[in-house]
């Protein structure tokens, strides 16, 4: 005969919200907290304080709900309060304002100084938050309004010296990195860039594949070829887009092969753009093994940036490189194969051939 503890206790493991509660998932504080029976306290999620036994535990939507059922707040984790995670966000946001605001980028004892905080303190606060370090962040924004002005600047150099930079030369050196191609062609709308492409058919649909100077800069699954070659339009909407000679096709029939056998790995050139931050993610991304599986989570604790994760999986969504970035290694915290650019299906038949080698 079933306990009742033993109901209690079933219960509590079959609540995915326990789960949360195992992992000390920060992501969950503010959308419940816990209590235990034996204690008489409640808690968040992440609080570091000994897991209790699941058949003492009993979950409630807010601090409010817990304290009138007879559970007093825990003086570790503070559940009663805004959370930590909360007012740092908080702050990290205010201070990316400042920069977005400021003619050239803030120093980082000013922004600490603000903060009232330690520089060596903030700079892992606020890379912590954002995968990226103050200067790291005022360098991509000022190369997004140089992006800007480079459509509505009479000159080139107007948009580089109205974006903050106090000499051309300091843009000019990653321009191309930053841009993905040079100024001038960037404010045609990349007129004058060419961009080879072909439509094929794999055993998970339809594919393209499409290559710059450079290297491989798509590689797009789906099941509509006029869908795919929509998306490549969209992402170079002013490029020279030339159909694949028979060479290229040589190009297409490896990177089909990949997908066929993706434990190979592959020897491609890439052509990769992208942010900085999502570039650390990429790289993250091709050093895992073919066969093994990552979560957000993790891949945010590799590129040192914990408290990433939405970023990370934005950054994930955002590969162009399907396979060649093998973005189809990541799942939830949980195992699951969550969501898939180019489809769950294919995500899951892409592990599996890995699997068996």
């Amino acid at each position: 005969m079933i306990t009742t503890h033993e109901r209690r206790a079933a219960a509590t493991v079959s609540d995915p919200r326990w789960a949360a509660v195992l992992a000390r998932d920060d992501r969950a504080d503010g959308s419940f907290v816990y209590a235990v029976r034996t204690t008489g306290i409640y808690c968040r999620p992440s609080c570091g304080s000994r897991r209790p036994r699941p058949e003492n535990v009993e979950f409630h939507t807010t601090a409010a709900a817990a304290e009138q059922a007879g559970f007093r707040a825990c003086r570790r984790c503070h559940p009663a309060t805004t959370g930590r995670r909360e007012s740092t966000a908080g702050l990290i946001a205010a201070l990316c304002r400042v920069i977005e605001q400021a003619d050239t980028p803030p120093p980082l004892a000013d922004l600490a100084q603000r903060a009232g905080l330690s520089p060596f303190h903030l700079h892992r606060l606020f890379k912590s938050v954002t995968g990226v370090t103050p200067r790291q962040y005022a360098e991509a924004h000022r190369a997004r309004r140089v992006q800007a002005g480079l459509r509505d600047a009479a000159r080139v150099t107007d948009a580089i010296y109205d974006a903050g930079y106090n000499s051309s030369g300091r843009f000019y050196d990653a321009a191309t990195a930053r841009l993905g191609m040079t100024p001038t062609r960037y404010r045609a709308g990349g007129a004058g860039t060419e961009i080879r492409f072909a439509v094929g058919e794999c055993s998970l649909g339809s594919i393209l594949v499409a290559a710059s100077d450079r290297g491989v800069c798509a590689i797009l699954l789906g099941d509509d070829p006029d869908a795919l070659t929509r998306d490549l339009q969209d992402r170079f909407p002013r490029a020279h887009l030339v159909g694949g000679d028979a060479g290229f096709e040589q190009l297409v029939a490896r990177v089909v092969g990949m997908v066929e056998a993706p434990a190979r790995g592959h020897d491609l050139p890439l052509d990769v753009r992208g942010t900085a931050f999502q570039q650390r993610v990429w790289q993250a991304l091709c050093d895992v093994p073919a066969g093994r599986t990552l979560s957000y989570t993790e891949v945010a604790r590799r590129i040192g940036a914990p408290r990433s994760v939405r970023a990370v999986a934005r950054a994930v969504a955002s590969n162009p490189l399907a396979v060649a970035i093998p973005c189809h290694r990541v799942v939830r915290l949980d195992g699951d194969l969550a969501g898939y650019r180019w489809g769950v299906e294919r995500k899951r038949a892409l592990l599996a051939r890995e699997a068996t080698g």
